[in-house]
């Protein structure tokens, strides 16, 4: 047995020594990234890629999500050893895009916003101007190893596909777009930091031969060729009952909006009836039609093409407009997990195709997005708004629409705001209307803005907002009606905004989804907002 017990100890301490690797666990809190996680424990992003596959290719965390950190068993190389350089800090410049907020800025380079803003002596941060030259201090910079030349007389592999990176896409985007994952991208490019990619940086894509040069990049389908729809500012609202027509024509407005909603296997045909009671009653018609999360989360390519074809169905019958899809960004509408704004312009490039085929009359309005900040990003869980759509730029989105969807409903102060919400993150531009309409005028500067809802909640009449409302309970009657006409005003003045939407007029609806707080339509009858439309179109 000691003969045993010694041999034993001998063939162990022959044996090479491997490094053990032991696993934590991380709660993410508010504001970290993949990036300044890792730098927390010493591990890589693409480490916590690895052991944490649910991630998938989005690479977006949300506050409370537990992640399984691998922490290396042998400690770190020292700052200097051959080989692992130690990271260095430096400062770097950021332009102000339209939308963004110190907070955000200071997660997308791993520092607190507190330091940019000592930094800059910035003496209002809520108060942050779209083209404002900032200095972020205190940014990391890991040093990357050279790529290492294959030995002569190896085989070399074959080529791979370089993406140069456009404005407004990141690398859970890119790697969507190609089927692979952040983590290969990552490895294979030697990025230290994903949240420093910039437009024009080439990127090599693991697994994914070039294709023949044929002096052309991989596109969507092309788009059906036919004339741009023109026409002025135009004024409309979105009714549920379509029982107060009266009132619609004394704010002149001439425009209604019905949404429909499609599920698999619908004829277009029963969509006649709503666009005639439209039209009898003397206006034109918005459609906005959207399916099912739940049919489409097993077969998206499918299900998409039998939307795509009912779309046309619908076009054949004469509507005005057709908004495809709505507020794609969330999971109350689009399979959780299968989120995108890839995704969602694949959806977009079939329905104009299928619409413009069958009608080349009808406005094409792309599915205006859930204004938000909440995800931090863009995955296929959920996205804000902003990402979204500039990943739908991104993407050629603009080659399959008229007029860009827009919505804008938490708004507690006047259209003319750009600062002073007194909420939380009161620096974002969805609390006002004049920044949420600059953020998107700017994603896509060729295009006219369709605001498909725009309200002003108001429990007065009511009773008290719910919770997850409350955040509107001092606004009156008097401010909503006062407020949309101001924003009709500014929007018809632009020159950039096609069609203004209300949301809404007649809603019942006062629960959980206060809907009759937004409806201009109050309990008695009246409509204290219509005399300031009419009066702001006059």
């Amino acid at each position: 047995m000691r003969r045993l017990i010694f041999l034993a100890i001998v063939l162990a301490l022959l044996l090479p020594v491997a490094a053990v690797t032991a696993q934590t666990t991380h709660t993410v809190q508010r504001g970290q990234t993949l990036y300044s996680i890792g730098l927390r424990y010493g591990v890589t992003v693409a480490d916590i890629l690895a052991a944490n596959p649910w991630l998938g290719s989005g690479n977006i965390l949300h506050a409370g999500n537990q992640l399984i950190i691998p922490v290396p068993g042998q400690p770190a190389a020292p700052a200097g050893q051959p080989g692992q350089p130690a990271p260095t800090t430096t400062e770097v410049r950021h332009t102000v895009a339209p939308g963004e907020y110190l907070s955000q800025i200071g997660v997308r380079y791993g520092v607190s916003y507190i330091d940019i803003i000592n930094r800059n002596n910035i003496p209002n941060p809520d108060v942050l101007h779209v083209g404002t030259v900032l200095i972020i201090p205190g940014v990391t910079v890991a040093p990357t190893e050279a790529p290492t030349a294959a030995p002569e007389g190896q085989p070399q592999p074959s080529a791979e596909l370089r993406h140069t990176v456009a404005r407004g896409e990141y690398l859970g985007l890119i790697a969507e777009r190609y089927g692979v994952l952040v983590a290969d991208i990552l490895r294979r490019n030697n990025i230290a930091n994903p949240d420093l990619v910039y437009p024009g940086t080439v990127l090599i894509i693991p697994g994914v031969a070039a294709a023949p040069e044929t002096g052309e990049a991989p596109t969507s389908p092309p788009p059906v060729n036919v004339p741009a729809i023109g026409g002025g500012f135009a004024l409309g609202g979105q009714a549920l009952s379509f029982a107060w027509p009266h009132h619609m024509h004394a704010a002149r407005m001439t425009w209604v909006k019905r949404q429909v909603r499609y599920h698999a296997g619908d004829n277009a045909a029963n969509v006649r009836g709503v666009i005639d009671q439209a039209h009898g009653a003397g206006f034109r018609v918005l459609l906005s039609v959207v399916g099912e999360p739940g049919q489409m989360a097993g077969n998206p390519s499918g299900y998409i093409q039998e939307f795509a074809s009912f779309l046309g169905g619908v076009a054949s019958l004469g509507p005005d407009a057709i908004e495809v899809w709505n507020e794609q960004n969330i999971d109350r509408e689009w399979p959780s997990g299968q989120i995108g704004p890839q995704a969602y312009t694949s959806m977009l490039s079939q329905a104009w195709n299928a619409i413009k085929g069958a009608n080349a009359n009808v406005m094409v309005i792309s599915g205006a997005p859930a204004p938000t900040g909440f995800f931090g990003g863009c995955s296929g869980g959920g996205c804000d708004d902003l990402p979204f759509i500039q990943g739908m730029a991104a993407a050629g989105a603009a080659n399959y629409m008229d007029c860009v969807g827009v919505h804008y409903n938490e708004g507690i102060l006047g259209p003319d705001a750009r600062s002073g919400d007194p909420r939380g993150s009161s620096g974002h531009y969805t609390r006002y209307y004049s920044r949420m309409f600059e953020t998107y005028a700017s994603v896509f500067p060729g295009k006219p803005l369709c605001f498909t809802e725009i309200g002003y909640l108001t429990s007065e009449g009511y009773g008290p907002l719910p919770a997850s409302f409350a955040w509107a309970a001092n606004v009156t009657v008097a401010n909503q009606a006062a407020w949309l006409g101001r924003a009709v005003t500014l929007a018809r003045n632009s020159g950039r905004v096609r069609l203004f939407i209300v949301w809404n007029v007649d809603a019942t609806r006062y629960d959980s989804d206060p809907q009759a707080g937004f409806a201009i339509v109050r309990p008695g009858g009246d409509c204290p907002a219509c005399g300031h439309l009419a009066a702001a179109m006059a």
